[in-house]
């Protein structure tokens, strides 16, 4: 298989490690050409991705900021051809979905949106890894849902990156998903670590404070960017979260023993429904 790579930070950059660890052919084009010299160099990437090759790749994965995949596909989009399946791999849909599948219907190539959901707290070729995922979920955003034929190819295609499972669904509902699962978790982190207390908490912190505030340590532009793209549905879920956080802190204010006990109790109860 010949994969087209473009971006090689740690999402991009553990692609073409893990399609490159199963014996496949890797090229990729990257905005540092620096980045990109170390890649070729390390192993990583056989060959530069270019206007002249990229019709040669069976699958097109783009691994850059949504307006960037933007940007890239319309630059690009006279050259892909009927060959390559091209997949993004942004961390929001709808706004690269609603772009990029008209360019993919005036320039003829297949497109579809994608999620690889994995990652950790680190950005840059540096980090990436070629197992990042393996076990993880894939989310797949395709142009019509009655095309079985090109789901199973797509597949086919993502099988050597080791993903666990593969979902399938509309650009609205991951975007709504993934405010809560990821976008949430990333704000209220970064939030957390605010504390004037966090200076001083090393001999007063195990599992809780690192599991709380792993993701604080994030890429300050990326996820802006992310974040208010999705800012509707990011908004909802802070609105309820803050409404939350209310009820807790009035029941504190009152001495209301009995009502932050239920409230607590409430979200123990929740955890055990949702994740069992």
């Amino acid at each position: 298989m010949k994969v087209g790579i473009v971006g090689l930070g740690l999402i991009g950059g553990s692609l073409a490690k893990a399609y490159k660890a199963a014996g496949h052919q890797v090229l990729a084009h990257n905005r540092s050409r620096s980045t990109l010299d170390f890649a070729m160099l390390s192993g990583a990437v056989d060959e530069e991705l270019t206007r002249e090759n990229i019709s040669d790749c069976d699958l097109v994965l783009v691994a850059v900021y949504p307006q960037a995949a933007i940007d890239y596909l319309k630059e690009m989009g006279p050259y892909i051809g009927k060959k390559p399946i091209v997949i993004d791999c942004c961390g929001t849909k709808r706004v690269v979905c609603e772009a990029c599948f008209p360019i993919a219907e005036e320039y003829s190539f297949t497109y579809l949106g994608g999620h690889p959901m994995a990652g950790t707290q680190y950005s840059g070729f540096k980090y990436a890894k070629a197992d990042l995922y393996q076990g993880a979920p894939m989310v797949i955003v395709p142009p019509r849902f009655d095309d079985i034929e090109l789901l199973g190819r797509v597949k086919e295609l993502l099988a050597p990156a080791g993903f666990g499972s593969f979902s399938v669904t509309t650009a609205d509902k991951h975007d709504a998903m993934i405010a809560f699962t990821s976008q949430m978790a990333h704000v209220v982190s970064n939030a957390y670590i605010k504390s004037p207390t966090a200076g001083v908490h090393k001999g007063f912190s195990a599992g809780s404070y690192k599991d709380m505030t792993r993701v604080a340590w994030l890429n300050p532009q990326m996820w802006a960017e992310l974040f208010l793209e999705n800012k509707d549905c990011l908004l909802y879920e802070l609105d309820l979260f803050i409404s939350s956080l209310q009820q807790y802190k009035e029941a504190m204010e009152t001495d209301d023993l009995d009502r932050l006990v239920r409230l607590l109790d409430e979200g123990r109860k929740r955890k055990e429904e949702v994740d069992g």
